[in-house]
């Protein structure tokens, strides 16, 4: 029997779905085939020490917010840990691994920063590029990136935190382009954090205001009644989609207490459409990756306008979570590839990409 690949799973850290990835590398540990893998596993705390060893997940676990862990969170063996401190720390290293799979979302995870730390030290990794997923966090140069390449996005205004010291004047410049509802959001988060649907000027200021909090850069978007249709990616070069899934969330609306709190939302997968609207969802699924230079792995979320019937692409997820009810693994699985192959493409994904980089060293 050939050698196991070692494989690096990286989770946790610093941004404000700490919780969420707990949850999501659980998952993914659980389901690499141990015939074919040896785990090392990587935690990385929210004052960003990186903790080594099996026991790393349990600690994290112990020292999360109970109010932020998602419903289908569940207990986690204790094991021998080590820290190895923070990044550029004496004495701090990567273990050795053969691939990277970091399962973080959010700022310092999922927005090109650790992923130029792996390109620095020459480690193949799971999922987007430091400029993918760089663009693929930051929602106002996504938006950006979609508009060059002609896909359809609703209205929006960026606003920085600096100019709410104005914020009437901030506010009429919003509402000169917009029309209640609105969505107002960090530009660089996710899991809704920091999100908030807003439905006059009063609740604009508290919704700017609590963005603010998480960013220095805030989107506001035309908000419409709309359906949540979300489709998987898979591939380098050459990209497959999954069939679309729709959520139907708990509350109002998919905030992050509908996704992983409440336990109420629905998923439904494959999403009641017409072929000529999976054939559009999955033509523009696939442009949308393409915009980014998406790479392995991401879930592309759309709005379908129920009055007009407009579909209007709302963003792209570089690293989508895999948690037991998160739609990336459940619309494979629906489209025929089990969650524990789905692991082994996004690996063979990796390390083929990591051969084919180009890179010419001097």
């Amino acid at each position: 029997m050939s050698k196991p690949i070692t494989i690096a799973v990286i989770f946790g850290g610093q941004s404000g779905e700490h919780e969420v990835s707990l949850v999501s590398a659980h998952a993914v540990m659980s389901n690499l085939d141990p015939d074919r893998y040896h785990i090392e596993a990587l935690g990385i705390g929210k004052d960003g020490r990186w903790w080594h060893g099996p026991g790393a997940l349990a600690m994290l676990m112990a020292a999360a917010d109970p109010a932020r862990l998602p419903a289908s969170a569940t207990m986690v063996a204790p094991g021998p840990v080590r820290e190895l401190g923070r990044v550029g720390e004496p004495g701090w290293s990567l273990p050795p691994a053969d691939v990277i799979f970091p399962v973080l979302h959010g700022p310092y995870g999922e927005d090109g920063t650790i992923q130029g730390l792996f390109e620095l030290a020459g480690h193949p990794y799971v999922g987007c590029g430091v400029a993918a997923s760089a663009v693929g966090m930051d929602k106002a140069f996504m938006k950006a990136a979609f508009a060059a390449a002609d896909l359809p996005i609703l209205p929006w205004v960026l606003v920085r935190r600096h100019e709410l010291a104005a914020l009437e004047m901030v506010c009429e410049r919003i509402e000169a382009t917009l029309h209640f509802p609105l969505f107002v959001k960090p530009a660089n988060l996710g899991s809704s954090v920091g999100v908030s649907k807003v439905r006059d000027r009063a609740e604009l200021i508290t919704g700017l205001h609590e963005a603010a909090r998480h960013d220095r850069r805030i989107v506001v978007e035309q908000g419409i009644s709309a359906r949540e249709i979300e489709i998987s990616v898979l591939g380098n070069e050459h990209v497959e989609v999954s069939i679309p899934g729709e959520i139907i969330p708990a509350g109002e609306w998919y905030d992050y207490h509908a996704k992983y709190i409440a336990g109420g939302s629905q998923t439904i997968v494959p999403a009641a459409l017409t072929e000529m609207q999976i054939a559009q969802v999955q033509t523009l699924a696939k442009r949308a990756f393409q915009a980014i230079d998406g790479a392995g792995l991401a879930r592309v979320d759309f709005l379908l306008d129920r009055e007009q019937g407009t579909l209007w692409l709302n963003e792209v997820n570089t690293m989508p979570g895999f948690t037991p009810i998160s739609m990336y693994a459940k619309m494979w699985e629906a489209s025929g590839l089990p969650y524990p192959q789905l692991l082994d493409r996004l690996i063979e994904l990796a390390l083929a990409r990591s051969a084919r980089a180009g890179y010419v060293k001097v």
